[in-house]
């Protein structure tokens, strides 16, 4: 991985042990992320077209204009990022970036990785291998009990437990694992803790494991962010174990998530008549592994957990001036453009422009609140 420093940092100061940024480069990074239209994909294509987020974040406006954007993306200044920072500081929290020690090994090698994350407690238990208990809020007395005694079983066989500190499942298997260190995620910034009848359990988990978000420290959660939580949830372990959910539940959509990053599925059956038990047995009809107890997680894991690689984003390099594609190269590149998924490979081949060309013009109809990135490689017009 590189490990050059970037040319146009705006303060001096070098990155401190076990960092990959300096404190310019780190608070420089926020501004991008928080930035209107970046998300990871986009910071990603950013980071690499211009070498580093304090260029990206000079050539938004125009990068912005030339997508079709009359006013430019809305940019926190520098005074806004340094509030942040000191406001997760007050939290006894901190801004990690991606491919930094305390980065979460899995979840850097997905494609829409964030490029900094929130973490309040201890990083070692972020370096551990992961697994995700996830299930239905309005769970039953069996389906706590049965998640719990998993995830103690987990816990003392030195796995990590993850979740979304949500009511019932997610909680039972957060407190039975509290001994040995486990990883809750919010959906909103770590100054909006939910639910509020879980904040004792919060409070523990960040004491003896870990805390993480990715969204601003003051966001109040909305319902499309739960989601984009439960991204993490799975990305961060190497498998998912759903205890109860019900059809079209959010625990659902973590083993979907789950699929599509290349985890391992597990479900614990239940009864045809409890409608809890719906989407779990659906998910053993689709070909989830079934679970009776921890001993069927971790023989389908161990072999995995000595494989993650250290993917992640690169760090700065020098600012570098990425040559900007013509109108008709432009031209050429958003008339192949749709509604329907492309991949960006037949943009390159269709067009007949270079793949640096392809990538700006995609970053400008990004910013500019013109593109859909649905997956990896593909990309789509709104």
């Amino acid at each position: 991985m590189a490990r050059g420093k970037a040319g146009n940092d705006h303060a001096a100061g070098g990155p401190g042990p076990g960092e990959l940024l300096s404190p310019a480069q780190r608070l420089d990074w926020l501004r991008l992320i928080r930035t209107e239209n970046v998300g990871p994909r986009t910071f990603r294509a950013l980071i690499n077209q211009f070498g580093g987020a304090a260029a990206a974040l000079e050539a938004l406006p125009t990068l912005a204009r030339r997508g079709g954007r009359l006013l430019p993306p809305r940019m926190p200044d520098l005074a806004e990022a340094e509030a942040e920072m000191a406001a997760l500081a007050r939290l006894g929290a901190r801004l990690v970036a991606s491919g930094e020690a305390d980065y979460p090994i899995a979840l850097r090698q997905l494609d829409d990785a964030p490029p900094l994350i929130c973490v309040k407690g201890r990083g070692d238990v972020l370096q551990r291998p992961m697994v995700a208990i996830v299930g239905a809020r309005n769970a039953s007395a069996a389906g706590r009990s049965f998640a719990a005694r998993l995830a103690r079983d987990l816990a003392g066989a030195g796995w990590v437990v993850v979740s979304g500190l949500a009511r019932g499942i997610d909680a039972a298997a957060h407190e039975a694992s509290l001994d040995g260190g486990t990883v809750g995620v919010f959906a909103g910034g770590l100054a909006r803790p939910y639910p509020p009848e879980n904040l004792g359990l919060i409070e523990k988990v960040a004491a003896t494991g870990a805390i993480v978000s990715e969204m601003p420290v003051n966001w109040e959660p909305r319902a499309r962010d739960f989601p984009r939580r439960n991204r993490l949830v799975s990305g961060m372990a190497l498998g998912v174990v759903v205890v109860e959910a019900a059809e079209r539940s959010g625990s659902l959509i973590t083993a979907r998530l789950a699929g599509e990053q290349g985890r391992e599925v597990f479900a614990v059956p239940g009864s045809p008549l409890d409608p809890r038990a719906g989407g779990t047995n659906r998910l053993l009809k689709q070909g989830a592994t079934l679970v009776t107890e921890a001993a069927d997680v971790i023989a389908v894991l161990t072999p995995m957990a000595g494989r993650q690689g250290p993917d992640a984003i690169e760090a700065e390099g020098p600012a570098m001036e990425p040559a900007m594609p013509g109108e008709d190269a432009r031209a050429r590149i958003v008339g192949l453009l749709g509604p329907a998924p492309t991949l960006i490979d037949d943009l390159v081949r269709l067009s007949g422009c270079s793949a640096a060309e392809v990538q700006i013009v995609l970053l400008e109809l990004d910013l500019a609140g013109r593109l859909d990135r649905p997956g990896t490689g593909r990309v789509a017009l709104k």
